[in-house]
């Protein structure tokens, strides 16, 4: 008993040096043994062919199961053509923009047309219309349904996509006509679930740039008048109006006060009914926006990809004070672009909600602070100084923004001069490892009217490769003090926040431990390790699959746009180790599981980092993938190898 005591203790040490997690010895196990029992547990409950279930490079010796494309094969510099054998087991990494992948879009090559669904009388592309209009023609090709029972008509009374539904069973009558619940309907008739989505009117005058930002214009029309001034006093006399290039000694070029109209009796730009009141010629004063308590929060980070809206109500339900749409880029939304409004939609459960945009010039980023603020319905506007991709960093945004520091106080003016919710900023430690500059910038932006800051713990050259710095973030919290400032990083367990509460932060951020497990509000509220099963996770899942059926639809777009989505989830969730497998708790952030038994089969499924077992959970909540269904999350480039 002793020796197997010391040889525990030993594994466990070796295991932290390694960057493994501590489990406990009779859950370890071999991979070959892992997906051995994943496959034939599965293939036992299903009941199907070995070749269905094999793992993908099983799958590449199945002459019956096609390859995949040339054009999609990592491409190999002619140097190394020779190398062909050392070369197939060399990882390829980067943006891997050649991966198997197929839009949800293509699933479905022909679809029921519209004014069938909505019962209209004639279509209005009358014969160039390229969909079905046969509705028994249409029955005959479409899909098998996927479950008995339609999670939009169980819900709302009715479903919205009818016949195209993939549960269409549950609600169409023999002759193909659609059910409703009329109570449920009543129920519902009048509420808006959904908010700030873009209108075809606006998206038609966005396209057409007949919008107009009267207050950017203001702004940015003396923004140049100073900017002339400037030029001009230089030029005339170099010695007396030098112009700086220390953005400190001339911040007060572009004051909020000097932005305000000079006499309040001056005539308002339109014609007004009514009485004249002082909101029609004033704008607000900086105390007079609307006020947000961000102290003592827990935060929802804006996730890119992963923290759609249907994932966030998931979050919400588990405790999360604040959500943030995901990173919008501000020339799109100028555009009118519906996939990029599409982050901006916010939910009724979003209590305190904001969006996060991105942008590197002024008058761009001003004009769609002045769009969100007229249009939608947010409680903070969130500007990205943080985001470290090269397609944003090179064009001067994200991370680029805390080096152009003239650039960003004129964008944080701008922006806040039209907005009437506050604004806030999340940057990193700075952009080289060694060189934090943060603490600069944060007493510059106390001074630009920043509402709250948020702090990633790491540069852009560390990504995920070191821990996140608290310390630092502990000094940058008293240089930004009273503007509360909230820390980010590496938290997953609440012993995690507890000790960055201790550092004298504001609330707390999280990212990636949220994605890892979702339930991480609900221990760090009640202060406890919550030994989760595997049947409450999958009910967890299901709940995802069920508002991604709401937001995204229930169509065969709908379902597969939805299992996207939740397969580059279960590409995080699957890092997550029980606690009862642990031998020590918490499990860290930046340790990763050797190969594992769970308690049951669901429980080890859920511990398979293959893309293979995730699309079979996948399949457990929305049926049989497709044909030719490829799958590949972004930043897994080498998940099949």
């Amino acid at each position: 008993m002793e020796a197997s005591v010391e040889d525990t203790t030993e594994r466990a040490t070796n295991a932290a040096v390694k960057g493994e997690a501590s489990i406990k010895q009779e859950f370890i196990t071999t991979k070959d043994k892992f997906h051995g029992f994943l496959d034939s547990e599965w293939q036992n409950s299903k009941g199907e062919k070995a070749s269905e279930n094999c793992t993908p490079l099983e799958r590449k010796e199945d002459p019956s199961v096609e390859e995949e494309p040339e054009s999609k094969k990592p491409k190999l510099d002619p140097e190394d053509a020779k190398k062909t054998e050392k070369m197939d087991k060399k990882k390829f990494r980067g943006q891997n923009k050649s991966r198997p992948h197929k839009k949800p879009t293509s699933y479905e090559e022909k679809r029921l047309c519209m004014s069938v669904i909505q019962n209209q009388a004639a279509c209005k592309f009358d014969d160039k219309c390229i969909f079905y209009h046969d509705v028994a023609e249409y029955m005959a090709s479409k899909p098998a349904d996927i479950g008995e029972r339609c999670h939009l008509y169980d819900t709302f009374g009715k479903c919205e996509y009818g016949l195209a539904c993939r549960f269409a069973k549950a609600h169409t009558t023999a002759d193909f006509k659609t059910m409703e619940k009329a109570d449920l309907v009543k129920a519902y008739e009048g509420r808006t679930m959904m908010k700030n989505s873009l209108s075809k009117d606006l998206q038609y005058r966005l396209r057409k740039r007949s919008v107009t930002f009267e207050k950017s214009e203001e702004y940015l029309k003396t923004l140049c008048n100073n900017r002339d001034k400037k030029e001009q006093q230089g030029n005339g006399d170099l010695c007396t109006a030098e112009v700086s290039t220390n953005p400190t000694e001339d911040k007060q070029d572009v004051s909020t006060e000097e932005l305000l109209p000079t006499s309040p009796d001056s005539q308002p730009p339109v014609k007004t009914i009514g009485p004249l009141t002082d909101a029609d010629v004033i704008k607000l004063r900086s105390c007079e926006k609307k006020k947000v308590d961000f102290r003592d929060k827990l935060y929802l980070a804006p996730l890119t990809t992963c923290g759609n809206l249907p994932f966030r109500r998931v979050c919400k339900r588990f405790g999360a004070d604040i959500t943030c749409g995901e990173m919008a880029m501000c020339t799109n939304l100028l555009q009118g672009h519906q996939s990029e409004w599409a982050l901006l939609k916010r939910h009724e459960s979003e209590d305190l909600f904001g969006v996060q945009v991105e942008g590197c010039f002024p008058d761009t980023m001003t004009r769609c602070a002045e769009l969100i603020n007229t249009y939608t319905d947010v409680d903070f506007v969130d500007i990205n100084s943080g985001c470290p991709i090269d397609l944003v960093y090179k064009k001067g945004g994200g991370c680029g923004l805390m080096t152009r520091t003239r650039k960003f106080e004129h964008i944080i003016k701008g922006m806040n001069y039209v907005l009437d919710v506050p604004l806030t900023v999340k940057i990193r430690t700075g952009v080289q490892e060694k060189s934090n500059i943060a603490h600069k910038l944060i007493g510059e932006m106390k001074n630009w009217g920043v509402s709250m800051i948020t702090l990633h713990g790491r540069s852009r050259e560390q990504r995920y490769t070191k821990l996140a710095d608290w310390d630092y973030i502990s000094t940058c919290a008293k240089v930004a003090s009273p503007v509360p400032l909230f820390g980010n990083g590496d938290i997953l367990s609440y012993e995690d926040a507890m000790k960055a509460r201790e550092t004298g932060v504001s609330g707390i951020m999280i990212a990636r431990g949220a994605l890892i497990k979702p339930w991480i509000f609900t221990e760090i509220k009640e202060s406890r390790h919550w030994d989760i099963s595997s049947s409450e996770r999958l009910d967890i899942l299901k709940d995802f699959t069920n508002f991604g059926l709401e937001h995204w639809g229930s169509d065969t777009q709908g379902v597969e746009k939805t299992r996207n989505f939740l397969l580059e989830w279960l590409s995080f969730m699957c890092r997550y180790i029980p606690v009862g497998l642990l031998e020590r708790v918490p499990q860290k952030i930046n340790e990763r599981p050797p190969y594992y038994m769970g308690r049951n089969y669901l429980e080890s499924l859920m511990a398979s980092q293959h893309a293979d077992d995730w699309i079979k959970i996948s399949e457990m909540l929305l049926g049989p993938v497709p044909k030719n269904f490829n799958f590949l999350p972004k930043h897994k480039a080498n998940s099949y190898k």
